[in-house]
């Protein structure tokens, strides 16, 4: 392979590449603004100017092919010169908002300004006076004077949401933003802008002002929103989940998520209507009960039913650890072949892009892990007509409110005798059931979600609840660490007393005197990687950050109907 030299260090590098892409790959950071690795070449920034030798002057970096044999120098007297000036350029009119500015703490130009410039301006004239506070569209606001014409978010928009919405106005000093006539940034993946800004020109309208980023501690984990499972970082302060932005994985979603994944996906997080402990039904009201005397009553009750009189109802917004030992539960422990999931999907929603239509995160893992009929069992659709006709008249529910997805289930559920749900929130389907088990949300477990590509990808706890605090006393902080928990969410704020539905199971199949051994999701995950031959090999650790594709042909157009 071609090599060149870059501050004594030498790169390899495949013909075509930019100084700055070669830089990369080795891992190597040449500053810049307006260079991403997923949009065009702008070259307006000028902040990644090099010297190259035998060349009369400096160029760019991230516009410049590299050559074999090129001896580059980024730190060189020469160089560095250049760059402070250019620092200093960029700041004359930049206000001191830092002090407001949600960008504060992950701010480039905050980074660049303490490594690259001379630490004092020369200007003293008036700074040029801007727009600020704009709405660009109803997620984004755009602060004009904090803007330095990186053009990053214009590129977005042409090249990437293909949805021309902005635009540089005006020239010199005066130059600015604007959506053009008649339009808004309102494109479902406007708030990538935010993402990209490498200052605090455009911020989020739904996290602005909400807390300072050194406040939060972020953790990996994985969409909620839809089949794609974009991966993400869950922000959180005292045990609230405050944003959501994406993480990069080339192979699932690159450096991007749609908007209503990082909005719509965990406000139900921190909703009052979320289920705070056991619920028994009592004179037609749902009464707090205490774990042991709604565990036991609910398995009391189960038993007064045939198998062939009771159905189950998996949830592919449930982690396949969940699923895996419903289905044991049902199939083992009870002895129903019923048992199914309802598919979520909305034609309206999914695109060409990340989107999908299958509007679940985990539909896939479902089938996989097997929680679908047995030989012999009914469908989803037969286990709804068995309950109007009086065949089934228990139902379990796993994680899901069918009832607010299709409202004639409500007239179908209140035939059944018995109604047990799992539920993170209350919502039409508790508001019918006998017993209400308190599930914790997916910010605060630990588990694996197959995406529609076939692809296993883990979730790890941002949030904690009352029964992880006990589960984790005095557990020593790298072994917390080791299970992808953020320590700072334990500290403070408020905690609902929830489980992760595997581990209400477990409780459940304990009462009916089978013995479970599993102490953490993982466990349960090893025990799905022994018996199912799609997870063989597959453990945390393997599975990692990215992800691991299984062992599936499936095809990209595989959720749509």
């Amino acid at each position: 392979m071609p090599k060149f030299v870059l501050d004594g260090i030498e790169i390899e590098f495949t013909q075509g590449q930019t100084i700055m892409e070669a830089a990369k790959a080795k891992g190597i950071t040449i500053p810049h603004f307006c260079w991403h690795p997923e949009l065009s070449i702008s070259g307006n920034c000028r902040v990644c100017l090099v010297e190259v030798e035998k060349m009369p002057k400096l160029v760019i970096a991230c516009s410049t092919l590299a050559s074999d044999g090129m001896v580059v120098f980024a730190d060189s007297d020469k160089a560095v010169s250049a760059r402070n000036a250019v620092m200093e350029f960029l700041l004359i009119n930049h206000p001191l908002d830092c002090p407001i500015c949600d960008e504060a703490g992950e701010c480039k130009l905050q980074d660049y300004a303490y490594s690259h410039s001379t630490g004092e301006s020369r200007f003293v004239e008036e700074k040029v006076h801007k727009p600020k506070r704009v709405p660009l569209g109803p997620r984004v606001m755009f602060d004009a004077e904090r803007c330095i014409s990186c053009s990053r978010c214009i590129r977005f928009c042409d090249e990437i949401a293909k949805d021309p919405e902005l635009t540089f106005v005006k020239r010199g000093d005066r130059v600015t933003i604007e959506t053009y006539p008649g339009r808004e940034l309102d494109n479902p993946y406007s708030m990538n802008v935010v993402d990209i800004c490498p200052v605090g020109a455009l911020t989020s309208r739904d996290f602005r002002f909400k807390a300072r980023v050194w406040e939060l501690s972020s953790t990996k984990s994985v969409c909620y929103g839809c089949a794609r499972g974009c991966n993400t970082e869950i922000w959180v302060r005292n045990n609230e989940v405050l944003r959501l932005t994406p993480r990069y994985n080339k192979d699932v979603n690159s450096y991007w998520m749609c908007d209503h994944g990082r909005i719509n996906t965990f406000k139900f997080v921190n909703d009052p209507s979320r289920v705070d402990g056991p619920f028994m039904r009592h004179n037609d009201n749902l009464i707090r009960a205490g774990w042991d005397e709604a565990l036991s009553k609910a398995v009391s009750v189960l038993k007064h039913y045939t198998k062939e009189e009771i159905g189950f109802i998996a949830s592919p917004y449930a982690t396949c650890e969940d699923n895996f030992l419903f289905a044991q539960f049902a199939k083992n422990v009870i002895g129903s072949k019923h048992i199914d999931f309802m598919r979520h999907y909305d034609h309206s929603f999914g695109d060409d892009f990340l989107k999908q239509d299958d509007i679940s995160p985990n539909s896939k893992g479902v089938e996989l892990v097997g929680a679908v009929p047995g030989k012999g069992g009914l469908n989803f659709d037969g286990i709804m007509a068995a309950i109007k006709s009086g065949r089934i008249k228990a139902l379990y529910i796993l994680e899901d409110d069918i009832v607010s997805a299709n409202p004639e289930f409500g007239k179908i559920l209140s035939k059944l005798d018995l109604l047990i749900v799992h539920a993170t929130n209350f919502n039409k389907t508790t508001d019918l059931a006998e017993f209400v088990f308190p599930a914790s949300t997916y910010t605060a477990r630990n588990g694996i979600f197959v995406n529609f590509q076939g692809r296993a990808q883990r979730i790890r706890p941002a949030a904690s609840t009352i029964e992880q605090d006990r589960s984790l006393d005095g557990m020593s902080l790298s072994r917390l660490d080791k299970f992808g928990t953020q320590y700072d969410s334990w500290a403070t704020g408020n905690k609902r007393d929830a489980r992760s539905s595997w581990k209400i199971l477990q409780a459940l199949m304990q009462l009916y005197g089978i013995k479970q051994k599993y102490s953490l999701a993982e466990d349960v995950f090893l025990d799905i990687a022994k018996n199912i031959k799609t997870f063989h090999g597959l453990n945390y650790e393997i599975i990692g950050d990215q992800g691991s594709l299984l062992n599936l042909v499936v095809p990209e157009t595989a959720v749509k109907v």
